[in-house]
């Protein structure tokens, strides 16, 4: 399992930050996301052998959003 959390560019509405974590939740191999408007961050719980970090900021990226940085 990994946790990570990403930075994204901002976040124009609590819709937004709706629809990101809907379309992870649904991903399969992430176990927990959390999207929080305010801070426009991403904390993800995942299993790294069924979805890479690298899929899931693509995956972010479809929706029009990009990842600033990771931790």
């Amino acid at each position: 399992m990994a946790k990570r959390t990403y930075q994204l560019e901002t976040l124009a509405c609590p819709s937004c930050s709706a629809k990101i974590g809907a379309l992870l939740k649904k991903t399969k191999g992430v176990n927990e996301a959390e999207v929080l408007y305010n801070t426009s961050r991403v904390k993800l719980d995942f299993d790294e052998e069924v979805v890479t970090s690298d899929e899931l900021k693509a995956k972010i990226a479809t929706l029009g959003y990009q990842v600033l940085s990771e931790r």
